[in-house]
């Protein structure tokens, strides 16, 4: 049988009250019955319940965690930085896992206050350029802090750390030129999200400040779904007049890619060239050298659960912090002009 406050305060001769004061560190006790109680406790190998706790203090040390893909290496490394930062202050984390649904997003977020938790991190699913009144209204009535990271919400001021998508594709985009590539295909991500959107103007920019004309024939509408970006590459390859170089704009619509490319026996990059953005380790591992955007994902993780921390902490809390992180240009080889020196996939 499970030992309760009651056998505890019976057996140290002390009121409940005086037991919960203890267990809680609040209140005035004696020293000597402090001593006396704790004796008690461990005795009797009492181990307190952290949702008794919680209900007491109406809060716990928990955060919830609100990602749209929780199979995306990408979001796998950001939750390794909110974890390790986690564990430092003494942090619990709730992960939810929304599958890009708007609906699941909601009821994740209802389902965290009803868990007290102390604040939430949340890579934000419903599209930016849609006035969600229940989605903002539910946020905004949470009465605790939200730090977004690498996803914004719009009419919100919300804290957030974010990675330059603009930079990070013009870069991209700008080393396929100076290889000599005109006809640069790009597979965008979904263009109602803020990376999206931004990464596709970062190749717009290389474009027009290369005085490279933007053809809507090299421009291929993606959702960052694997199997979206293998049928679009298909219909790539099967174009009369296809670009020489692709710039596939996330980490899992890149593995859809690849998948189509080995699938026709096409070599990179000599009868196409790749850039990314994300790195996937495992085509490191495997020593397929693809050039890619590296976003710092695992810093993005540890400064937004810091941000968190601060907020929690009464650090910063009226001032609203939104902060970039520039992303790196890691080029391998793939993003050559019919280069000799590839990795084949075949």
């Amino acid at each position: 049988m499970a030992v309760t406050i009651s056998d505890i305060a019976q057996k140290a001769g002390v009121s409940l009250a005086t037991v919960s004061r203890v267990l809680n560190d609040s209140g005035y006790v004696k020293e000597e019955t402090r001593e006396k109680v704790l004796k008690v406790i461990k005795e009797l190998n009492y181990t307190p319940s952290a949702i008794a706790r919680s209900l007491s203090k109406n809060k716990t040390n928990t955060v919830g965690v609100i990602v749209p893909e929780i199979t995306n290496p990408f979001f796998g490394e950001v939750i390794k930085g909110i974890t390790q930062v986690a564990e430092e202050n003494g942090l619990n984390i709730i992960l939810c896992d929304t599958d890009e649904s708007k609906e699941k997003e909601l009821k994740a977020l209802k389902v965290l206050t009803e868990q007290r938790i102390q604040g939430i991190i949340i890579t934000p699913t419903s599209a930016e350029d849609e006035f969600n009144s229940e989605y903002l209204k539910t946020l905004e009535n949470m009465g605790i802090p939200i730090v977004l990271v690498d996803g914004n919400v719009k009419y919100t001021t919300f804290n957030g750390v974010f990675v330059d998508n603009i930079k990070g594709s013009y870069e991209a985009t700008e080393a396929l030129i100076k290889e000599g590539h005109r006809k640069i295909g790009i597979i965008t991500g979904r263009m109602n999200s803020k990376p999206a959107k931004d990464r596709y103007l970062g190749y717009q920019k290389a474009l027009l400040m290369n005085n490279i004309p933007l053809d809507d024939k090299y421009v291929f509408y993606g959702d960052y779904k694997e199997s979206t970006s293998y049928n679009l590459t298909k219909n790539i390859l099967k174009m009369d007049d296809r670009p020489t170089a692709i710039f596939v704009c996330s980490n899992m619509m890149t593995l859809g890619c690849l998948k189509a490319l080995y699938e026709d026996r096409i070599n990179i990059p000599n009868d196409i060239a790749l850039v990314t953005f994300d790195r996937i380790e495992i085509l490191n591992i495997l020593g397929f050298n693809i050039s890619y955007v590296n976003g710092p994902s695992v810093e993005m993780g540890k400064l937004g659960m810091q941000m968190l921390v601060d907020i929690l902490n009464n650090k910063n809390k009226n001032e609203i912090r939104r902060i970039t992180l520039l992303p790196d240009l890691v080029l391998k080889g793939s993003e050559k002009y019919g280069s000799d020196e590839s990795d084949s996939i075949e």
